[in-house]
């Protein structure tokens, strides 16, 4: 077997365990879970289990680190684009795609927040936030202007939670929280 192969098995062995990890996290809270009951989950043995991961705590930052990277590769790009609407309205369309795609995560974050502050990714995603706002923010904008913007992002987030249990198609929804988040960094950006 060729050493690509092995990497490749063992990095789905990894999706899997956060798979199931996030699964039984989200269903019975992350505190009730154990780490036998994750390798019971894949039918694996807790040393199996052990191989790839030592404590709940590395499983979830392995979650969080996986799903969140495009938001981090979205500051990235945002810090190197010039400010302007532009820059302001793709920033806003890719952290809704990012959103949407770590949703499993960003839910369990929400329903579980005594938990999440107490562990490391609660400051990692903390820092995020404050690292996404900062680009997205004019400094030098009205106050009203700034707080649109972080009202931007704020929409979004709660377009994962609140607008679930809102009747209606979950891809219409997304669009209309978009829509929303994009008129306020628009807005924002009109009045600086």
């Amino acid at each position: 077997m060729d050493g690509t192969h092995q990497q490749r098995r063992r990095g789905d062995t990894r999706q899997r365990i956060q798979d199931v990890a996030l699964e039984l996290f989200a269903e019975q809270g992350y505190e009730k879970t154990s780490l036998r009951e994750i390798a019971e989950g894949l039918d694996v043995t807790k040393a199996a289990l052990y191989y790839h991961f030592k404590t709940k705590e590395e499983i979830l930052v392995s979650i969080f680190e996986d799903l969140s990277q495009p938001i981090e590769d979205l500051i990235e790009w945002g810090g190197q684009q010039p400010n302007s609407l532009a820059t302001k309205q793709e920033i806003v369309r890719r952290y809704s795609d990012a959103l949407a795609g770590a949703a499993p995560l960003f839910r369990f974050m929400q329903e579980n927040q005594a938990t999440i502050r107490e562990l490391r990714i609660g400051e990692m995603f903390k820092d995020r936030m404050l690292r996404l706002r900062d680009i997205l923010i004019d400094p030098d904008a009205e106050l009203v202007d700034q707080v649109r913007c972080i009202s931007a992002m704020f929409t979004l987030h709660a377009g994962i939670f609140v607008m679930q249990d809102v009747e209606g198609d979950p891809e219409e929804k997304r669009k209309a929280v978009l829509e929303v988040a994009t008129d306020l960094v628009t807005q924002a950006h009109q009045g600086a």
